[in-house]
C-alpha cells in the first residue's frame, strides 16, 4: 500500500483537467483509459501498474463511446481511479476496475447534469450566432468548458487524494468473497467491452483474422506483445493492398486491339 502525496494529488487534478477538456471536446482522444492510466501511473511513480490497468480498462471501455446526448460511464475517472485504487490499496488491476466503477458512474451523472443545465444557454448561443457576435459566442463556450474542466480536477482531487484513507479502510474491511467478486467482475469487463466493440465492427470477411489473432495470443508463447503486433501489422498491410487492388480499375483496351498473347 502507498499514500498519495499532496503534490501527486494536484498533478492528478491538473492531468484530469486536461484530459477532461479533451473528452468534452473529443479532440485528441487522450482521454482514453489506456492514456489516462499510463499518465496516472507516471505521476504516482508506478508505470507498470498504470500500463496493466490501462490495457484492461481500455478493453472494458472499448465499445463504450458517447453518441449524441447519451453518455457511457466516464472513462477518465475509470482510468484514474483504477490506478489510484490499485496503488493505494495494494489490490490487483482487475479488482481495482470493479472498485473504480462507482467513480466512473458519478462523473457520468455529473456530465449528464451539465448537458441538461447548459441547454439553457442555447438561446443565448443562437442569439449570438444571429448577431454574428463571435466574442460573446466564444466566451460562452469557454465558460462552459472551464466549468467542466474544473469539475474534473475537483472530483479527481477529492477522490484520489482526500478520500484515499477511506478507500483503504473500505478495501481492508471487505470480506474475501466480496473482494473476489470484484476481481471476477473486473476480469469479465474487458471481455464484455471487446465483445461490444466486435458487435459493431466485426464483419464476416474479417473472421479469419480474428481466429488467427486468438490462436496466436492464446497458444503461442512469447514474453511480450511484439510478435502479436507484428502479425497484426502484416495482416493489416495484406488486407490494405488486397482491397486496393480490388478497387483499382483495369486498364482500358482500345477497340480492335488483341492482347490475348500478351503483345
Amino acid at each position: 500500500m502507498h499514500n498519495i502525496t499532496l503534490v501527486q494529488g494536484i498533478l492528478l487534478a491538473v492531468m484530469a483537467i486536461i484530459v477532461g477538456v479533451d473528452f468534452w471536446l473529443e479532440a485528441l482522444f487522450i482521454f482514453r483509459p489506456i492514456i489516462v492510466c499510463t499518465l496516472t501511473g507516471i505521476i504516482l511513480g508506478d508505470v507498470q501498474t498504470g500500463l496493466i490497468a490501462g490495457g484492461l480498462t481500455e478493453l472494458a471501455f472499448a465499445g463504450l463511446t458517447p453518441a449524441g446526448g447519451t453518455q457511457p460511464p466516464n472513462p477518465v475517472l475509470a482510468g484514474v481511479m483504477t490506478v489510484v485504487i490499485a496503488y493505494t490499496t495494494g489490490t490487483d488491476a482487475k479488482t481495482a476496475i470493479g472498485l473504480a466503477l462507482p467513480f466512473s458512474f458519478l462523473m457520468q451523472y455529473i456530465i449528464l447534469f451539465y448537458y441538461s443545465t447548459f441547454s439553457f444557454f442555447m438561446a443565448k448561443a443562437d442569439r449570438y450566432a444571429d448577431e454574428a457576435d463571435t466574442k460573446s459566442f466564444i466566451k460562452l463556450n469557454v465558460i462552459t468548458t472551464v466549468i467542466v474542466a474544473l469539475t474534473y480536477g475537483l472530483v479527481v482531487f477529492l477522490s484520489a487524494y482526500v478520500a484515499q484513507d477511506a478507500m483503504q479502510l473500505l478495501v481492508k474491511s471487505m470480506p474475501a468473497w466480496l473482494t473476489h467478486g470484484f476481481e471476477i467482475a473486473g476480469g469479465i469487463l474487458p471481455a464484455v467491452g471487446f465483445g461490444m466493440l466486435l458487435k459493431v465492427m466485426l464483419k464476416t470477411q474479417y473472421i479469419p483474422f480474428l481466429i488467427i489473432g486468438f490462436l496466436v495470443a492464446s497458444f503461442v508463447p512469447f514474453s511480450n506483445l511484439l510478435p502479436v503486433a507484428l502479425v497484426g501489422t502484416a495482416l493489416a498491410i495484406y488486407e490494405y493492398f488486397n482491397t486496393k487492388n480490388k478497387n483499382t480499375p483495369a486498364p482500358a483496351v482500345a477497340e480492335g486491339d488483341d492482347y490475348s498473347e500478351g503483345i
